[in-house]
């Protein structure tokens, strides 16, 4: 990690004092803001993981906030793609209140304070007390924006913590207030039964039930096949290569981009493979349709799972078309991993960012998500504008289907069409 050196900076609703210090790395640079109603919050910035190891841990095994800010996801990231840190940690009235675990990027000119591994999450919260969420809506926004600029003055010009729902689960966001913009992309979830049975009752189960039950025969008629989960390190590891190398050719197919070449990302999702601890609470897990008979040992479907108390996210997905297309193996994937969740007393099964037909024809709840952003300079502030105008531009494509359908032809110009089965997210 990039050794740092900063100013100690005390920082109150009238005023401000400066000490300078000479700080090591791995320390921290402490800001104080003392709200109305004498309530105090004080803010300190942390340039290293484990100097807040202990409260990070403490925070995370609240339900409510997201496993993407769990210790060991964003550990994995840090280890495989080194940028600089800037973990805020808050205290209200000394008592631990959230964290914020971000990380520096520099685009072009302007550097961006962000959720670590924001490239790769489907839904962020931060970490935040129970207690706070209770008294969050008491602190003024504008104390809250200062302090938080203040205590990243210097290390970025921009806060930008993207895909926050504003309310999660029948709470509001502690940082709802902040100043905002919609992202284009909503995520979908489906709430689950006891059983399947129950799970699909509200989405025409008869349909449903009977599309599956072909999907099966179709499959059995050339050998049938097995829903796996891979459990030793050497199994993970070669699912998950057979997952990059699927989705690589799927993405050469369109004609896109390969978001998953980079050697890091790679590396970073096969560490988080390895950093399951046991009970329910996973990283990340590995599920695949795995071919019998004429097509022994194939793998026909992968798809990635996070699990965080009851909430399961799906985080990626890929298939091999020239196995059996005609039984849509990723939908079929789905089921079996829906079912499992809902005996396994999953409550919600999330589909995560991304409006496709699959999704919806699976889910009947979606979520608004919403990028908070905050600027500290005057670089920060047009770079907040810009990013601003780009993502309305972008949701109003998406919100135009003749024109995004335009759009998705001139992408595939040339290219194989994608097949309606895949699950994978639509991000863009």
């Amino acid at each position: 990690m990039r050794e740092l050196r900063s100013k100690t900076m005390t920082v109150f609703a009238g005023g401000m004092a400066s000490q300078s210090s000479a700080l090591p790395a791995a320390s921290s640079h402490p800001v104080a803001a003392r709200t109305d109603g004498d309530l105090g919050l004080i803010i300190t910035v942390h340039s290293d993981m484990r100097s807040v190891e202990r409260a990070w841990r403490l925070l995370e095994a609240d339900p409510w906030n997201s496993m993407h800010q769990a210790y060991d996801w964003c550990y994995a990231w840090v280890k495989t793609h080194g940028n600089p840190l800037a973990i805020v940690e808050g205290r209200l009235d000394g008592t631990l209140a959230f964290i914020l675990p971000l990380e520096i990027e520099r685009h072009a000119t302007v550097r961006t304070a962000q959720f670590i591994g924001s490239a790769f999450t489907n839904y962020n919260s931060g970490l935040f007390s129970a207690d706070f969420r209770c008294k969050a809506e008491h602190i003024p926004v504008a104390a809250l924006s200062t302090a938080l600029a203040r205590a990243l003055a210097g290390r970025a010009d921009l806060i930008r913590l993207t895909h926050v729902p504003l309310d999660w689960r029948g709470e509001p966001h502690p940082f709802a207030a902040l100043p905002k913009v919609r992202n284009q992309n909503p995520a979908f979830q489906l709430a689950l039964g006891h059983d399947m049975d129950a799970t699909i009752a509200p989405l025409n189960a008869k349909a449903r039930r009977k599309k599956f039950r072909s999907q099966v025969r179709k499959l059995e008629a050339v050998g049938g096949f097995d829903h796996i989960r891979a459990t030793s390190e050497a199994d993970k590891a070669a699912l998950l290569d057979t997952f990059f190398r699927q989705k690589a050719a799927r993405f050469e197919a369109q004609g896109l981009p390969n978001v998953f070449q980079a050697a890091e990302t790679q590396a970073f999702f096969h560490m988080a493979l390895e950093m399951e601890r046991g009970g329910t609470d996973v990283p990340l897990e590995l599920h695949a349709l795995r071919l019998k008979g004429d097509h022994e040992g194939k793998i026909a479907a992968v798809s990635g799972l996070s699990r965080k108390g009851d909430h399961v996210i799906c985080q990626f997905g890929s298939i091999d078309d020239t196995r059996v297309p005609e039984a849509s193996p990723g939908e079929l994937l789905f089921w079996l991993m829906i079912e499992r969740a809902a005996l396994t007393g999953a409550s919600l099964f999330d589909f995560g960012i991304g409006d496709q037909d699959y999704k919806r024809r699976w889910c009947r709840n979606e979520t608004l998500h919403h990028d908070l952003m905050l600027a500290i300079t005057p670089r920060g502030h047009l770079a907040e504008q810009a990013l601003r105008t780009l993502t309305r531009a972008k949701a109003a494509i998406k919100n135009n289907a003749a024109l995004y359908s335009l759009i998705q032809r001139i992408r595939a110009w040339g290219t194989k069409p994608p097949a309606p089965s895949e699950p994978a997210n639509d991000a863009d």
